[in-house]
């Protein structure tokens, strides 16, 4: 197969949905209204969807009523069908709706190569699937299933080709990375998984997501022993509030969650950390959001992402009663918004005049005069250069910081 660009002249049309947000589902819909256009033209193109939005009954539905030019649906439990449903599609000429509601197996061994990644530079390596918290506002338990752990020896095997391949650096990936290996019966598994993946040599590693109350603080001493590990830990709160953390069934104190955060600050003092915080949770009080801004001051993190609360259908909170008025939920969020932003601020002014070591990754969307990577603790970085840069690591003294990024010029080695 040979990648386009956009959907003309293409002979398959592939759709990879996410469920976390529902504007996503809905930005689906929008392109496949562009890709009936193409189809109108040209009879024979093959239109298929999957991923976790497909494990969902009602888009499916929504999917089969409105857009019945789509030729196959299969869900994230049989990725590994794709071929033969294809095939199954263009012999019989028939729609296909292959959606398996639950797995326990993980499937290793489908083809990847450096022509089949986004980036040349940096990969994802999945450690596990699936999840088994269930927090109320959450939908992926329901699309992705129960959490299962690949075997170590093959997350090793995968990060050694990529090394080889010339792969810089690799961000191990998983719902729920602190739960790595529970199913094989080890709760301490992902830290000795970590040390393995820092033993392969390879010049970068990252991890998301951990989850609070499975996090081992054996990780921080794995972290703080290989130089390869990055300081950086991406640690989601969602609220500062037990009350809300409880209607969420985080599963987790606000106390046991800053116990985190300080024993973190205390074994790697020059880590970055940051977090994700849902503002307007279902009667989430003046105190409630009170708490969640004095514990995002406590924690000093240096970057978050914060989201408006989004009912999701299919969950628990989707049926919670809420009185809490649209103006009340923005004007929360905006000023959660103006904190996180002033400590991503001062984070940032503590670069100038600093050396930090970039990886650069691309050329920057804004200013194709530009090259732009992330330093160790995943701080964005432009300088003026070629893209001969891409995919190489190199000194960079820091000479004007912005919030969210940095400026900066090559040191001549």
């Amino acid at each position: 197969m040979t990648e386009q660009d956009d959907f003309s002249n293409a002979d398959l049309i592939l759709f990879n949905t996410c469920a976390i947000r529902e504007n996503a589902e809905n930005h689906l819909y929008g392109e496949l209204g562009q890709a009936k256009d193409e189809y109108n033209k040209n009879k024979d193109l093959v239109i298929a969807i999957t991923g976790c939005v497909m494990q969902e009954e009602v888009p499916v539905r929504h999917i089969l009523d409105h857009f019945p030019f789509v030729s196959l649906i299969f869900g994230t439990n049989n990725l590994t069908s794709f071929y033969s449903l294809l095939e199954d599609h263009l012999v019989n000429d028939e729609g296909i709706v292959d959606v398996r509601s639950d797995s326990l197996t993980v499937e290793e061994g489908l083809p990847s190569s450096v022509e089949s990644r986004a980036s040349k530079v940096t990969a994802f390596v999945n450690i596990m699937y699936g999840c088994d918290k269930f927090c109320t506002y959450c939908i992926v338990p329901y699309t992705r299933g129960k959490e299962r752990s690949r075997k170590a020896e093959d997350i090793i095997s995968e990060v050694k080709c990529l090394k080889e391949e010339g792969y810089k650096q690799v961000t191990l990936l998983g719902q729920n990375v602190d739960a790595y290996g529970k199913d094989f019966g080890n709760e301490y598994a992902f830290a000795g998984l970590l040390e393995e993946v820092a033993k392969t040599g390879i010049e970068r590693i990252r991890f998301v997501t951990p989850y609070p109350s499975d996090f081992r603080l054996e990780v921080f001493d794995v972290m703080a022993k290989y130089p390869n590990i990055m300081p950086y830990l991406h640690l989601p709160v969602q609220s500062g509030s037990d009350d809300v953390l409880k209607r969420m069934n985080r599963r987790y104190t606000r106390e046991q969650y800053l116990n985190i955060v300080h024993e973190l600050r205390k074994r790697l003092p020059d880590v970055f950390l940051s977090t994700d915080i849902i503002v307007g949770f279902p009667n989430e009080t003046d105190q409630d959001f009170e708490d969640t801004l004095s514990l995002v001051r406590e924690a000093d993190y240096d970057a978050a992402y914060t989201f408006i609360f989004s009912p999701r259908p299919g969950t628990p909170a989707y049926r919670m009663k809420d009185e809490i008025s649209s103006d009340t939920k923005h004007e929360r969020f905006d000023r959660l918004k103006d904190l996180i932003d002033s400590q991503t601020e001062k984070r940032s002014k503590s670069f100038l005049g600093k050396d930090v070591e970039v990886l650069f990754e691309t050329v920057s969307k804004k200013d194709s005069s530009m090259i732009s990577g992330y330093d160790r603790h995943n701080k964005l970085v432009h300088v003026k250069g070629t893209e001969e840069l891409i995919g190489q690591i190199k000194k960079v003294h820091i000479t004007e910081s912005r919030t969210y990024s940095l400026l900066g010029e090559i040191i001549d080695e």
